[in-house]
């Protein structure tokens, strides 16, 4: 029995990791004829206080999301022209429940994303976004590690 692979999703947040983790996507997308979309997601930035929370002006977040199009636009024009169909989706809210929600959506084969790979103190206060998507992903996940 296999597995056919018709649409990848791949995680990117424009890091070292996340170029790695697109570069195994691109080409398991272009070994299979499949269909890659890049999502990347973002949170509103908001800072809790005791007394209340502070977020963001609107003009300030039209600005972030404008960049961030801009940013993701920019990493589907690199690959224009490589023989694979990719474009790109902007989510927003924490990463792990919007890679799990597009993937579902998307009708995704595969969600490949890249992981620092740490351990310990880092990786209780950090935590992994990678793991998350693993745990609770409806799809395979690949993980792209990349030790930090």
């Amino acid at each position: 029995m296999s597995y056919e692979i018709h649409n990848i999703l791949c995680a990117i947040d424009f890091s070292e990791t996340s170029d790695k983790a697109l570069e195994h996507a691109h080409s398991l997308a272009q070994k299979h004829g499949a269909s890659l979309v890049l999502v990347h997601a973002w949170q509103l930035p908001a800072y809790a206080l005791p007394e209340g929370a502070i977020i963001a002006n609107p003009q300030y977040i039209m600005e972030i999301q404008q960049q961030l199009e801009k940013s993701l636009a920019a990493a589907v024009a690199k690959l224009e022209g490589s023989g694979v169909a990719v474009s790109g989706k902007l989510g927003e809210g924490p990463a792990h429940l919007e890679v799990n929600r597009l993937a579902a959506e998307l009708h995704a084969d595969l969600v490949v994303i890249g992981t620092h790979g740490r351990t310990g103190l880092s990786h209780v206060l950090l935590g992994s976004t990678a793991e998350r998507v693993v745990r609770s992903c409806p799809v395979p996940v690949l993980t792209v590690r990349t030790k930090s």
